[in-house]
């Protein structure tokens, strides 16, 4: 099924198609948010395994436990600081940008 029809041949309507697009976006969105969080857990654990493990075995010792529930810790909120910052600068690029565009005519960035 295509996604700009119903079925077989019954195109949608603009609404419709808007939908559509709005949920295909959603789920990407999604898919995206999985995935960098995916990536998080297996850099932290990767980076917190290095610096804290230092002899492999059956189980941890207390050191090793306090080391990667501090490096975790860490990690979590550097990428919390490095987040919110990126944040803000897109959004003051995008306010940037929508300023920029206004003084043209009024057609915006979207």
């Amino acid at each position: 099924m295509s996604f700009l029809s119903r079925g077989s041949s019954t195109p949608l309507t603009p609404a419709e198609t808007q939908q559509r697009k709005e949920q295909v976006m959603n789920e990407v969105r999604s898919q995206l948010a999985v995935a960098n969080a995916q990536e998080l857990i297996n850099k932290m654990g990767d980076k917190c395994f290095v610096k804290c493990i230092t002899k492999p075995g059956d189980s941890l010792s207390p050191s090793e436990e306090g080391c990667i529930a501090r490096c975790t810790e860490r990690y979590l909120e550097a990428f919390n600081v490095i987040s919110k910052q990126y944040v803000a600068r897109v959004g003051r690029e995008r306010e940037a940008a929508a300023t920029a565009a206004g003084g043209l005519g009024g057609e915006g960035l979207n």
